[in-house]
């Protein structure tokens, strides 16, 4: 009797576990059922979240070109800012800070301000980038105005501002380096990529590349073989130096007597000439500057495409300005006093030109120095011609930096002319030759 009634009470209490575990398995199924509800809720809320972020770049992407394309029917020089890090050099951070980003969603443009004695001045440019933009960030505002020198346009980079503040870090940066290599690496390996995958439409491409520097109003080929070339009173065997001419034909294209002219079949050979013209071109030590450029530095890439239909010629200039500096500043004495003149000389005829055709006056005086000679067809022709104006926050620099946004302002105000393809229909005979 009392085993039945214990056996009694284990069938109840295995009654209850099993109603206990029927129901448990009912709430894990439950719960189960849940989980992958929940689950396809994230799922689609991922889905929707990549289709947004799609969406925006697609967009961004519109307005970068609507934007570029506003521009370029204005024929204005479009103007990017950007501001380099502080480093150890420049001491500790300021505050507050000579520099600030005020945020609006007004038009297009973006400001930046620079605080000098207490008071603020104010400019939009069509792009500001501050410290920590990245190399990548940079180039990815650019890669379309490049990309149009493969489309027969010619294109101009250049990067202006006073000694020191980055312009040489943001055209060349150090080219060994992924990450912190500049626009010059990026843009040419960008126009082999496409230009590779374009051949299997059916084009076929030769670019030339060369690389002068302007140095004492005096033009050097940093690609010759023969360094002795690089002065033009020198006589060989009774026979004169060369002479490195400045011409200008019909169609706004420039040509430099005597000039080296390499054919470029990849990145890696334009790299190559790159570190070759880098180890020729003249730098010094200045009190401002560790490795000051001392002279204007121009890379040009001839671009000619042809099909069985059509020919394209382009051409793309990456320019990188010797900096502006005050004599008492820089310490310059002896040779790199001559320098620092000459290199003032030729940014004040800049300058010149600039508000010349900022005025819209009749007579712009490009002769007056071989830098704006040189740059006469991107500032007055039909190229498409960017500024990057490079400023340093250290706040003893906070003078150059207002004379470098102030001129910077001035040149964003310049309508040089509709930029206009180089192509051309090819005849019957050359389409049979094309081969």
């Amino acid at each position: 009797s009392s085993q039945r009634e214990q056996l009694c009470i284990l069938q109840h209490q295995l009654a209850a576990a099993n109603e206990k575990l029927q129901m448990a398995d009912l709430s894990a199924s439950e719960t189960m059922a849940e989980f992958e509800a929940q689950k396809d809720v994230i799922r689609q809320l991922k889905d929707r979240i990549a289709d947004a972020e799609v969406q925006i770049n697609e967009k961004e992407m519109l307005r970068r070109k609507l934007h570029n394309t506003i521009l370029e029917l204005k024929g204005n020089i479009r103007v990017f800012c950007r501001v380099r890090p502080l480093l150890p050099d420049d001491g500790c951070a300021p505050h507050p800070p000579v520099i600030s980003y005020p945020t609006s969603n007004e038009g297009p443009e973006q400001g930046i301000d620079l605080i000098q004695s207490g008071q603020k001045y104010a400019f939009t440019f069509d792009k500001v980038f501050n410290h920590e933009a990245s190399q990548n960030d940079v180039f990815s505002e650019i890669s379309e105005l490049v990309q149009s020198a493969l489309d027969g346009y010619k294109v101009c980079i250049f990067a202006y501002g006073q000694t020191g503040s980055g312009k040489t870090y943001t055209m060349m940066g150090r080219p060994e380096s992924l990450e912190q290599k500049g626009l010059i690496p990026r843009s040419l390996e960008q126009i082999f990529e496409t230009s590779q995958r374009l051949s299997a439409q059916g084009w076929k491409y030769k670019m030339q590349a060369s690389v002068l520097e302007i140095y004492n109003e005096t033009i050097r080929d940093l690609l010759s073989s023969n360094r002795s070339s690089w002065d033009t009173q020198r006589t060989e065997n009774g026979v004169p130096g060369k002479q490195y001419t400045i011409k200008h034909d019909a169609n706004g294209n420039t040509v430099v007597s005597d000039l080296t002219i390499v054919d470029v079949c990849s990145s890696k050979e334009v790299a190559s000439l790159l570190h070759q013209a880098a180890q020729c071109r003249s730098v010094g030590r200045t009190q401002m500057n560790e490795q000051s450029s001392r002279s204007h530095f121009v890379f040009t890439l001839r671009i000619s495409a042809v099909n069985e239909t059509t020919e394209k010629h382009g051409v793309l200039n990456l320019i990188d300005l010797a900096g502006s500096e005050r004599l008492s500043k820089s310490g310059s004495t002896g040779d790199q006093l001559k320098e620092t003149q000459a290199i003032n000389k030729s940014l004040s005829c800049l300058a010149d030109v600039i508000f010349a055709l900022a005025k819209k006056e009749s007579h712009v005086p490009f002769r007056n120095s071989k830098l704006t000679y040189l740059l006469q067809p991107c500032l007055s022709g039909d190229s498409k011609t960017l500024m990057f104006v490079n400023l340093s926050p250290d706040p003893s620099s906070v003078n150059e930096s207002l004379c470098s946004l102030r001129f910077a302002a001035r040149v964003n105000t310049c309508q040089i002319g509709v930029p206009r393809r180089q192509t051309a229909i090819r005849s019957t005979d050359s389409r049979l030759s094309i081969g």
